[in-house]
């Protein structure tokens, strides 16, 4: 099984943005922490990461035959974006939105989120956790 993991905006810059909210914890120490997952479960990833929009709609529509599932935290895109919405909608392909911290108790902004009108599942506020969560999930372990 082929996984594509998808970081959104800033989140390159966690362990410096906000660590209150999101960590202390890099970036670096997150792919490392979904890459040891993937191997426990046994399941191949591909880890993508851009603070534009065009570029997250254009690796998802590359996904298109060649991934079985996607995970997105598609982070600030998260409220903002019907074009995200639209491209996983297209390639119908499972998706699983993580965020690690819980949006639902941040400021009301953060509560609507247009990925999750497609998602099966939502994990927010778990912390890196959330992403091992999609994983299982998404192959069923």
């Amino acid at each position: 099984m082929k996984i594509l993991v998808i970081n959104g905006p800033n989140l390159n810059m966690l362990g410096i943005r906000e660590p209150a909210i999101y960590g202390s914890q890099n970036f670096a120490a997150l792919e490392r922490f979904i890459r040891e997952s993937a191997n426990a479960i046994g399941v191949d990833v591909s880890l993508f990461q851009s603070n534009h929009e065009g570029e997250i709609v254009d690796v998802i529509q590359s996904a298109y035959g060649v991934f079985d599932g996607i995970v997105i935290n598609p982070a600030a895109y998260t409220h903002t974006s019907v074009a995200i919405l639209d491209a996983l909608k297209a390639v119908s392909i499972p998706t699983v939105e993580v965020h690690i911290s819980d949006i639902n108790s941040r400021d009301e902004f953060r509560r609507f989120s247009f990925v999750s009108l497609y998602a099966e599942k939502v994990y927010a506020g778990y912390g890196f956790d959330g992403y091992k969560m999609a994983l299982e999930y998404l192959t069923g372990k």
